[in-house]
C-alpha cells in the first residue's frame, strides 16, 4: 500500500501548547490570515521555528478575503498574529514552507508589517468610488492571468476590508450590485 490509512484518532493542538516530537519539546504558535490557526512550531533548545506559510523569506503569504466569510478581517488577523513571534529570539532559524531557511526573524516581521502598511496606504490613496477589480493594479503591477485573478481579488478585498475595519474606507453597492470603495 503506497499510502497508509488515516489514523482513527488524533490529538488536537492549540496555541501556546507544548508538545513533544521526536523526543524534543516544541511550543505551538498559531498564525492567522493565511489559514485559520496555522500551526507553527518553536523549539527553544535548538532555536528553530517551523514557520509554515505564516512567515516566508521573500514574499508575503497569501492573505485573502473569502466569499464564505465576507465580514472577516484576515489581514488584521494576520498582522495581529505576527506579534506572537516577537517574543522569539532574533537568531532563530526559520524554516518556511516555501523558500530557503533563513535567520533574521524580527527583520522579516518588520518587513511584513511595513509591506502591508504600504499596500494599505496605496489603496487608500487610489480609491475613489472604485471596485476591487479597479484597484487590482494598485497591488499587482503586472496583469494577472485567470488562474491568479481570484487570488489577486481575494488579497485586494482583504486589504480593503482592513481599511474598512480601521474606519478608513467605506463600501456601498452600486445600482448593479458591485461593491464600490471610497475613503471614509
Amino acid at each position: 500500500m503506497l499510502n497508509p490509512p488515516l489514523p482513527r484518532v488524533f490529538e488536537a493542538i492549540a496555541d501556546g501548547q507544548n508538545i513533544t516530537i521526536g523526543g524534543h519539546p516544541w511550543k505551538v504558535i498559531t498564525g492567522q490570515g493565511h489559514a485559520p490557526d496555522m500551526a507553527c512550531l518553536f523549539n527553544a533548545e535548538t532555536r528553530v521555528l517551523i514557520a509554515a506559510d505564516q512567515i516566508l523569506p521573500r514574499i508575503s503569504p497569501y492573505v485573502g478575503l473569502h466569499a464564505g466569510e465576507p465580514a472577516a478581517d484576515p489581514l488584521g488577523a494576520f498582522l495581529t498574529s505576527l506579534q506572537k513571534f516577537r517574543d522569539l529570539p532574533e537568531d532563530v532559524l526559520v524554516l518556511p514552507s516555501h523558500g530557503e531557511p533563513f535567520y533574521g526573524l524580527h527583520a522579516r516581521l518588520d518587513w511584513l508589517v511595513a509591506h502591508h502598511a504600504e499596500r494599505l496606504s496605496l489603496l487608500l490613496d487610489a480609491m475613489a468610488d472604485s471596485s476591487a477589480h479597479d484597484l487590482l493594479p494598485v497591488l499587482f503591477r503586472r496583469p494577472l492571468d485567470l488562474r491568479n485573478l481570484g487570488f489577486g481579488l481575494g488579497e485586494t478585498l482583504a486589504h480593503l476590508r482592513r481599511l474598512q475595519v480601521m474606519g478608513e474606507a467605506v463600501a456601498e453597492k452600486d445600482t448593479v450590485g458591485v461593491m464600490r470603495w471610497r475613503r471614509a
